[in-house]
């Protein structure tokens, strides 16, 4: 008995005795034309084998007469066409008419010679490098002049730059025979040539970026970006998609970059970071007006059966949430590819839509030219051991005689090579855009800081006008208390709290022309009450943004509250980043652990783009943490992991525990111009204590603070080093026991580890005979495992010990009477058991 509901039905699976009863008069054109606009997608002739996606059984279309077959010549031949579900009855129309049309003419000659391009680099690798993955573009080579028409049909719109996501399927291929590499560099990469240049970093070939110019057929010329991407199927579209927005920021509109993502059958259907990426299509500060999407679709995934990859007739279900055409096409009617290739790109310019094509053909060989699929895809393969190549079938197809010129394209890339045996140098094949040239990577070095202290006058002058609205503005009763609080902090009336000092952070770079963008959920407000840089008129819900009224000349405030995404977001924050360097670009988690359903996005891109691509990011990552009995999800940004990431100063990891030591890190992140993500673990219970409020002094202060130092303790005997809530919490118990001899030392920055500061603080107290980190966590999470060796190295043969919570599966415990009763036994513990 089978438990999986069939709803893949083909003709021979319906009963002959049901009768529909909407059965279509066939002398109806109208109605019979409307049966076959919403239905002839099923009976579509699309596998090129044969094998899957038989017709369905659908009575409203067992039609006779001419209309009928009129509109079965439309729509149920190698195209098959799903817009009926669209709501705009213009966009229905606009798209029927185009179906409902003779084909517009294909330079035939072109189509081919592209298709034996893309034939016969595949076979010369196959033959040149058997056995060596390259995860072979054959079976849908449809798609590089599928490519071909997108680029020229944009280049030909005045388009500057068309940006391409795709996974390993096909990547080498499109590298040379559409972004334009030589064949030569891609050899060298199979040669392997100068591996000690990138000992311990680099990445595979099917995975790096490229770019590359574009020119049409008339002489128009357009960019090229293929954006560098990891094994982990469709998290690229998010990074993708974020670089498109700022792209189009940058250069002035949606039509100035037109995104094209390619996607594997198999991940379209099953990878879930693809479906929050569509879901950004229209949502505010996300939507990049549309792209062309394209399934290169297999009816494989790896060794699984189509109908093990989705529930669905079709991997592009999935897409039907939006009001967005599909259109599914054989990959074997190259003229039809390209028809439709044409017909998508005018939808997107026009309708500034995302719009699919699922382009349907099948995979020659294993899933990385290692693997023997006879094994599992037996009859599949029988059928495709002797089927023809495309180029052939399309070179009898237009009856024309190829053979010269295979031999020349295969002489040629024979000679390529032969060539890449020479090459001495590994080719870099993607070249950094101008905006890129006054930042820097690489390690740390201290010419890099920057002052980030701003005077005293300069923060009443924000601080009025954040504390500003205008007069026919109804604001909340608890808002305009607020912000005569905020006004008192910039005029050194009261203490700043952690909101103030952000927006003051924020609202100095604005005036330096440093652009802000800030999204995550409920960021506009701040999950924890924290922020409110949008007022809200509780008349007509009209929103003001004081940041974006500082002053006439000022870069732009920009913050938005995401839907509810880590993966889809946070990769779309990244990307931006990565076209944006001179803007300050964050991301809030509403909790901190609550990354972890981006950990994709910060394992393959944030942390490791550098070492990988030599890509940059000044990311910032706000990750609320701290332990205060609010249960296992939302007390621990989990440290220890970013820790664990951390190497060749690849990114920062900081815990600034006082409002002014968050102004000054914000600040130093958009100054300094070395470049690198930036990982803050920021408080909840501590955002408005007075213990981490800072006096509008410290706002002059000329640096961030990777030690914070403990001044009231002069000659201590025992040296307490933490991060974060704690280290208040320990002060405020060393107040109340009147200890003196205890020294609270925050360490503000983790990575990269402040040495030489942390050392002159320990050296200051030479007298102290004990040296003791201090940690909420438990004793196999947190920053434990990473500050303590690198103590000792420092410690000047001192004993280094720890107060930790106990090891644990989960971060914190359930019950707020149990965490504190944890905590004052930890407290109590760290300074020495005395009470």
């Amino acid at each position: 008995m089978s438990f999986r509901p069939n709803y893949n039905l083909d003709m021979a699976s319906t009963t002959q005795e049901y009768r529909s009863p909407f059965l279509v008069d066939p002398q109806d054109r109208e109605r019979v034309f409307d049966a076959f606009r919403r239905w002839g997608y099923l009976r579509a002739q699309l596998d090129p084998l044969g094998q899957y996606l038989a017709p369905v059984a659908v009575p409203e279309l067992d039609l006779e007469g001419d209309y009928a077959a009129e509109a079965r010549r439309y729509y149920c031949g190698t195209i098959g066409a799903e817009f009926m579900h669209i709501p705009d009855a213009a966009r229905r129309d606009w798209i029927q008419q185009r179906l409902e049309s003779d084909a517009p003419r294909i330079d035939q000659k072109h189509t081919l010679e592209l298709l034996t391009k893309a034939d016969l680099f595949e076979q010369v690798i196959q033959s040149r490098y058997l056995g060596t993955k390259r995860f072979s573009l054959e079976g849908v080579t449809a798609l590089i002049p599928f490519l071909d028409e997108i680029l020229n049909d944009a280049a030909e719109r005045g388009t500057q730059q068309v940006v391409i996501a795709m996974s390993h399927r096909g990547r080498l291929n499109v590298m040379v025979n559409t972004i334009g590499k030589s064949a030569a560099d891609m050899f060298a990469k199979f040669e392997d040539v100068d591996p000690r240049s990138i000992l311990g970093s680099g990445d595979v070939k099917y995975h790096q970026g490229a770019t590359g110019t574009f020119t049409s057929r008339s002489g128009k010329s357009i960019n090229l970006h293929l954006v560098s991407n990891p094994s982990h199927l469709e998290a690229v579209d998010p990074v993708a998609t974020g670089r498109v927005r700022a792209k189009q920021e940058r250069f002035g509109g949606v039509d100035t970059i037109l995104p094209v993502m390619i996607h594997g059958d198999a991940a379209f259907a099953g990878q879930g970071i693809w479906a929050e990426t569509l879901n950004l299509a229209s949502v505010d500060g996300f939507s990049v007006g549309g792209g062309v999407h394209v399934i290169v679709n297999n009816l494989i995934g790896f060794t699984t059966e189509p109908s093990e990859t989705n529930s669905s007739r079709f991997s592009s279900d999935i897409a039907k949430r939006l009001p967005i055409p599909i259109f599914h096409v054989n990959a074997e009617d190259p003229d039809a590819v390209l028809r439709i290739a044409r017909l998508a790109t005018d939808y997107r310019y026009t309708f500034h839509t995302d719009v699919i094509v699922d382009l349907i053909g099948y995979r020659r060989h294993g899933h990385s030219e290692v693997d023997d699929p006879t094994i599992t895809q037996p009859i599949r393969y029988a059928r495709i051991k002797d089927h023809p190549t495309l180029h052939e079938i399309y070179a009898r197809q237009i009856g024309v005689d190829n053979t010269q010129r295979e031999q020349a394209i295969s002489a040629e890339i024979s000679e390529a090579q032969k060539q890449a045996k020479k090459i001495q140098k590994r080719p870099r094949l993607a070249q950094l855009p101008g905006y890129w040239d006054a930042y820097t990577g690489g390690s740390y070095k201290p010419e890099y800081e920057v002052e980030t202290g701003i005077s005293r006058d300069e923060v009443a002058q924000i601080s009025d006008k954040l504390a500003t609205y205008p007069t026919d503005f109804h604001i909340h009763p608890k808002i305009k208390k607020l912000l005569e609080q905020r006004a008192e902090m910039g005029h050194g009336k009261r203490a700043f709290d952690y909101g103030m000092a952000e927006a003051v952070a924020f609202g100095s770079l604005l005036l330096q022309n440093t652009p802000v963008r800030l999204s995550g959920q409920d960021c506009k407000r701040g999950t924890f009450n924290q922020r409110h840089s949008v007022l809200i008129d509780i008349e007509n819900e009209q929103e003001y943004i004081p940041l974006n009224h500082l002053a006439a000349e000022q870069a732009k405030y920009q913050v938005y509250n995401s839907i509810l995404s880590e993966a889809g977001v946070l990769g779309f924050e990244y990307g931006y980043s990565r076209d944006y360097p001179e803007a300050l670009v964050l991301w809030e988690a509403q909790f901190g652990d609550f990354a972890n359903g981006g950990q994709i996005i910060i394992d393959q891109f944030i942390s490791s783009g550098e070492d990988k691509w030599g890509l940059l990011s000044g990311l910032v990552l706000l990750l609320p943490h701290g332990y205060e009995g609010q249960g296992p999800e939302h007390s621990s940004a989990r440290m220890e992991r970013y820790l664990q990431l951390a190497a060749r100063d690849n990114m920062q990891v900081c815990q600034p525990s006082t409002a002014a030591q968050y102004f000054h890190l914000l600040r130093r992140q958009a100054l300094r111009h070395w470049r690198k993500p930036l990982v803050v673990f920021t408080p909840k219970s501590m955002l408005r204590h007075p213990d981490a409020n800072s006096s509008i002094e410290e706002f002059s202060r000329p640096h961030f603070a990777n030690v914070l130092p403990d001044n009231e303790v002069q000659d201590a005997k025992r040296l307490l080093i933490c991060t974060g809530k704690i280290g208040h919490e320990l002060r405020v118990e060393r107040k109340k026991r009147k200890d003196e001899s205890t020294a609270v030392i925050f360490l503000e920055q983790l990575y990269p580890w402040p040495e030489s500061e942390l050392n002159a603080e320990l050296q200051r107290h030479g007298n102290a005979q004990e040296i003791v980190w201090v940690q909420e966590e438990p004793a196999n999470m947190g920053a434990l495992w990473y500050v303590l060796p690198r103590l000792k190295r420092i410690a000047a043969g001192r004993p280094v010990l720890s107060v930790k919570r106990s090891a644990a599966a989960s971060p914190a415990t359930g019950s707020a009477k149990a965490h504190e009763m944890e905590q004052k036994t930890l407290i109590d513990l760290a300074l020495g058991g005395t009470k």
